[in-house]
């Protein structure tokens, strides 16, 4: 008999308007979901680990321009992007992140790659880039990264100075773009991986929570994996991965009830829209939101897919 193993992987949570929404932005959005929660499952189907689980989910969303993260990243007040990644092994509670790289096209990749490959945990700026370099990765250039969606958004909020947009042009300008993913392979190990072009129009290095371990990403054998997707200067100063794990391991709370008792609760009275998915070990998993939508995917234990966008499906 087969341990259970599933995936879920989510491309973003917020504002997500089913009026602006058309038919084909929507099966276009769907069907890259659920390419990318395949890719991962597949994994996962034929033996392998958790984490090259979550990084070949992920991979395939910052690959696509649909995403706020590699491919679709929005711009910064400078034109330019700068991502961020985070992994985690749930075994060894192993972690690999990086903040703040221009250059990298698969930013999740470096993030195992610090994991796999550094004695340290967290690399940022320049250094991460010159780690990535001696560890095979190729320069990308930032016209790669360009898109003129991002650039619309990047100026209307320039005309504002915002770092969010006011009027929305596309049905999910006002989400969080974040993705990411959590597994449970058949070793009965957990892992996470988030990655994200961060916010438009931001400034000074800003980063948020999900290469932060504990605020946007975590993964811990026995108990959760969890890729979160909000308003990052929220999630991190909530600790809102590292809460809904101490909930479980604590007061022995399932699932459902530390995930929805988080973003329910003093988050959302404080501003902090947004989302998270979490897989525990028994292979449940949990998408849980404060916002009208999150792009999902998963698959489940029983091989069952499910793709979804708005909050009340």
């Amino acid at each position: 008999m087969k341990s259970p193993f599933a995936i879920a992987i989510h491309g973003g949570a917020g504002t997500i308007l089913r009026e602006q929404m058309s038919a084909s932005l929507q099966q276009e959005i769907t069907q890259t979901l659920e390419a990318a929660v395949r890719a991962g499952h597949q994994h996962l189907e034929q033996g392998g680990d958790s984490l090259d689980a979550v990084v070949a989910a992920v991979t395939l969303l910052e690959d696509s321009p649909l995403f706020n993260a590699g491919k679709g990243s929005v711009l910064t007040h400078q034109e330019m992007v700068e991502m961020d990644a985070a992994v985690m092994d749930g075994q060894q509670r192993r972690v690999g992140a990086i903040a703040g790289v221009k250059h990298i096209k698969n930013p999740v990749v470096l993030a195992r790659d610090v994991l796999l490959h550094s004695e340290h945990v967290f690399l940022m700026g320049e250094g991460a880039e010159a780690f990535a370099f001696a560890h095979g990765h190729t320069y990308t250039e930032q016209d790669y990264f360009f898109t003129e969606r991002r650039y619309e958004q990047l100026l209307a909020m320039k005309a504002s100075d915002q770092t969010a947009l006011s009027e929305s042009v596309y049905p999910d300008d006002k989400k969080y773009g974040t993705v990411g993913a959590v597994a449970l392979d058949q070793q009965g190990n957990l892992a996470a991986a988030t990655s994200t072009g961060g916010i438009s129009n931001k400034r000074y290095g800003r980063v948020g929570d999900s290469p932060i371990i504990g605020a946007g990403t975590l993964a811990e054998n026995g108990n959760v994996a969890i890729s979160a997707t909000g308003v990052g200067e929220y999630f991190i100063r909530y600790q809102v991965a590292g809460e809904v794990a101490a909930r479980m391991r604590y007061l022995q709370q399932d699932l459902v009830t530390a995930c929805e008792t988080v973003i329910q609760g003093e988050l959302k009275q404080v501003g902090g829209e947004g989302g998270l998915i979490a897989i525990d070990q028994q292979g449940h998993i949990h998408f849980a939101m404060n916002s009208s939508g999150m792009y999902r995917a998963a698959i489940d234990c029983d091989g069952v897919c499910s793709v979804k966008i708005y909050a009340d499906e």
